[in-house]
């Protein structure tokens, strides 16, 4: 008879994956896969910003309803609530900045205020914020709305870079890329707070997703490659797919 040790039983509390070189693949691909998606249903169908908000918005309340349900780590349950996180906040940005004027910088900061408000109730309520503890409904739903935040967050951050402060896409990717490298050396060559350098990164990632993604379906003449947005999404699926098929993941472990 199979026996499960204690960091197994952790492993199947904690329904978030551990945090490796796969998860951030996977979770750069997906914030592409939010912009491609996002502004294909905004955009390439025409239905408009507030009515991509609420189609995705009310994806994400699912698969969030059905994450904290779940017994254990579902890696699809899980990387579907990503998507629809990063999707919801790319409509979301897009509806804040140009239907109702607030412009990149106003929603950016507003958003960073946001997130900044979650994380402090969160630490307050629960003691920490490390995703390692992420293994209560409670500590889920924190999780859960500061990760939209961070979103919506990145989206209008990586539109500022590319637009208002004239980067343009390339730019905007080589300025995320280099802040997320420069994330990568103070892991391994300081002591900071993984705590913290693990938030950081994920916030980085989706501005970086957000301009790789209008980099690949923007038109030419705004500095992008023009790609079908239905063929790009598809792809970036496929991608994260094959990854979690191919590269399995576990629960994160609890205290780590």
């Amino acid at each position: 008879m199979n026996t499960l040790t204690r960091d197994d039983t952790r492993r199947l509390l904690n329904k978030v994956p551990e945090v490796t070189l796969i998860f951030w693949i996977i979770k750069i691909a997906a914030t592409t896969l939010g912009e491609t998606a996002g502004d294909a249903v905004s955009m390439s169908m025409q239905l408009g910003y507030l009515v991509g908000t609420a189609i995705f918005a009310a994806i994400f309340l699912t698969a969030v309803a059905v994450q904290i349900k779940a017994k254990r780590f579902h890696p699809f349950l899980y990387w579907t609530t990503i998507i629809a996180t990063t999707t919801v906040g790319t409509t979301l940005a897009d509806f804040a900045d140009r239907s109702l004027g607030i412009g990149y910088a106003g929603g950016a900061a507003s958003l960073l205020m946001l997130l900044l408000t979650s994380l402090a109730i969160w630490y307050r309520s629960l003691g920490t914020v490390s995703v390692a503890s992420v293994s209560s409904p409670q500590a889920e739903l924190f999780y859960w709305v500061t990760i939209m935040f961070s979103q919506t967050l990145g989206t209008a951050l990586g539109d500022w870079t590319a637009d208002t402060a004239g980067l343009g896409y390339e730019g905007g990717a080589l300025v995320f890329s280099a802040l997320l490298a420069t994330l990568v050396v103070a892991y391994y060559k300081t002591s900071l707070s993984r705590t913290l350098l693990f938030w950081s990164a994920f916030i980085l990632t989706r501005p970086l997703g957000a301009v790789l993604g209008d980099l690949l379906d923007k038109p030419l003449a705004l500095g992008g490659l023009a790609l079908s947005r239905y063929w790009a999404s598809a792809v970036l699926l496929v991608f994260i797919v094959a990854c979690i098929l191919l590269l399995p993941q576990r629960g994160a472990r609890q205290g780590h």
